[in-house]
């Protein structure tokens, strides 16, 4: 069974995840006859092994005798890889505001509410990071959590400086920060709320959400 198989071509075991919420990314070997499908669900990866005969499923992590993971590398190689680029280059595509060197060598993004007192201790606690140019965060702002959170979020994306704006606003923050705009652009408003559907759809329920890649190149 090759990557991309369609789901009449899938075992009984495998028909009844997909309708479960799993996605298979692709069929990989197995010891004893099985055969091992790497899934993905709520973002999470997910090894399957199916029996010969196609009639049972088994979901784990196998090991062999010297205890190594047989499911890490292919869920590495078939679930984690491609959707750490698709994640990637979707929040490379949402709007943020920078904090910090573009060059830093490492890129960590945060959904960031104006009015999330834990935002605000995030950004404090990275200071000595952000400012030795180590680190660069993107701040994607989303608005969540309380009535101003929005009109917040809209005056920082439209200040003259965002990332300075921003840096203003979280200093302030226990004094109430950047004042609210009383009317949103349609542009900011739209690009809020792909904000928000973005955050959504990666599993997270609350700020600060905070994504990076390890020295694997994982999220």
């Amino acid at each position: 069974l090759a990557l991309g198989a369609q789901a009449k071509d899938w075992p009984a075991p495998i028909k009844a995840l997909e309708a479960q919420g799993v996605e298979v990314m692709g069929t990989f070997d197995a010891p004893g006859g099985l055969t091992g499908y790497a899934g993905l669900i709520r973002q999470q990866p997910l090894a399957i092994y199916v029996t010969p005969d196609g009639k049972q499923a088994i979901i784990g992590t196998m090991i062999d005798s010297k205890g190594v993971e047989l499911s890490e590398e292919p869920l590495n190689r078939l679930v984690n890889k491609p959707m750490t680029a698709k994640t990637w280059k979707q929040l490379e595509g949402s709007t943020w505001i920078a904090d910090g060197a573009k060059q830093a060598p490492r890129i960590v993004y945060t959904f960031t509410d104006p009015n999330c007192p834990y935002c605000n201790k995030f950004w404090n606690d990275a200071r000595p990071w952000v400012q030795a140019g180590k680190v660069q965060l993107r701040h994607i702002m989303v608005a969540i959590l309380t009535p101003t959170s929005a009109g917040k979020a809209a005056a920082l994306l439209a200040a003259p400086d965002p990332q300075a704006a921003l840096a203003q606003h979280e200093q302030q923050q226990r004094s109430g920060g950047m004042n609210p705009l009383a009317q949103i652009a349609p542009k900011i408003s739209t690009q809020l709320e792909a904000n928000a559907q973005l955050m959504q759809q990666l599993g997270f329920a609350a700020t600060p959400a905070i994504l990076y890649k390890d020295e694997d190149g994982y999220l």
